[in-house]
């Protein structure tokens, strides 16, 4: 069997390296071609180049970039066209991914299976219905995804998600990180994103929440587990915060024992939205939720919103206990008071992260299989594998 894959991210990288164990448990006769990273390639990928050149994020970025980019998604709808492979699966980053795969049916039969389904059922629902000229399957991560996907003519299966197959720390572990950085009494997670322009909005609000608190609750402990590409920002704009911060850095961290101990030693998190949430609720940890954006992106995004909560545990969980505070309501005083609150009653969030982890796969089969099996049970039948 002939796969071709692509991913231009880490995240993607992870998910496509999962998938191909996956597939080679199931069909051990099997080879990799496409673009992937350091953990595609130890699973066997033959990648055409290097997957970075293809991360670009931002509409700046990838007009910067555009004459490149697009030279590389032909580069690669070329090589998918002229391989022919049992099928191109394509993992994440739609901006790459869908212009290849619409390339690839323009003048092909090749099966198109794109991994990680867009996020219509928050916003952009047509995105679903241009999707399914070019794409035969979706993988989707989330429990309540499938239907939208479904709805707009393109087959698609819930896989697990990969937040429960990540190793938490144990009790020891976390009581070891307590002990190691002195904190014996409250200690909450500062988590600002990790991309600059969400940490360079945000790190000013969470700066006035970090004075309000301290004045509040002058014995908590703030930890802030810095992502690589922010670092050196989170770490000099921390440095005039009242209670001697501690800054988690991955250069110092390289295996991500220390910030893995953080998560679970914490007794509350600050986190900016996204997937983060789910790795708090992984970890147990009760956490607020903020997040803002320019003027324009609110106007913008406040029309097409199609849900009343953009908090991941709260969706999949379907309830709504997690304090969140996005666009125009990221203000420090109300951020501050719901820190407080979530402080005061801890075990108020428990119960919906246990369903979120529960629905989102945890204890089941680990959704790089889950994925696989999904990719062989709808290949066409009767046809020949390469």
């Amino acid at each position: 069997m002939q796969v071709f894959i692509t991913a231009g991210e880490p995240s993607g990288d992870r998910l496509g390296a999962a998938l191909m164990a996956g597939l080679k448990e199931l069909v051990p006769e099997i080879t990799f071609r496409g673009i992937g990273g350091p953990l595609m390639q130890a699973e066997g990928l033959d990648s055409l180049f290097d997957m970075d050149e293809i991360s670009i994020m931002g509409i700046g970025e990838i007009l910067k970039e555009y004459r490149h980019l697009k030279a590389r998604i032909r580069q690669t709808a070329d090589a998918v066209v002229a391989e022919r492979p049992d099928v191109l699966i394509t993992v994440d980053l739609p901006e790459f991914s869908l212009r290849v795969a619409r390339l690839v049916k323009a003048v092909s039969d090749v099966r198109v299976v794109h991994y990680v389904a867009p996020t219509v059922w928050a916003w952009r629902p047509k995105r679903a219905e241009k999707m399914a000229a070019h794409v035969d399957q979706v993988l989707a991560l989330l429990p309540f995804e499938p239907p939208y996907m479904e709805a707009a003519g393109i087959p698609c299966d819930f896989v697990g998600h990969p937040v429960v197959m990540e190793p938490q720390a144990t009790a020891e572990q976390a009581k070891g990180f307590r002990a190691r950085h002195g904190i014996t009494g409250e200690m909450a997670l500062i988590l600002p994103g990790s991309r600059r322009s969400e940490v360079s909005r945000l790190l000013p609000i969470f700066a006035q929440v970090a004075q309000q608190l301290h004045a509040m609750r002058p014995d908590l402990r703030l930890v802030i587990p810095a992502a690589g590409p922010v670092a050196a920002t989170v770490r000099a704009a921390v440095a005039t915060w009242p209670g001697a911060p501690l800054v988690i850095e991955p250069t110092n961290d390289p295996g991500g024992l220390e910030k893995r101990a953080a998560f679970g030693a914490a007794d509350v998190a600050l986190a900016a939205s996204g997937t983060v949430s789910l790795e708090l609720a992984a970890a147990g940890t009760p956490m607020v939720i903020a997040y803002d954006m320019s003027w324009l992106s609110r106007q913008i995004i406040g029309r097409m919103l199609r849900v009343d909560s953009v908090t991941l545990v709260s969706l999949v969980s379907e309830t709504r206990v997690i304090p969140e505070f996005i666009g125009a309501k990221c203000l420090p005083g109300p951020i501050t008071q719901a820190i407080g609150a979530v402080l005061d009653a801890p075990d108020a969030q428990q119960a919906a992260m246990d369903l979120t982890m529960q629905r989102l796969g945890r204890g089941g089969e680990r959704p790089g299989l889950r994925a696989a099996r999904a990719v062989l049970d709808r290949l066409p039948v009767g046809k020949p594998l390469h």
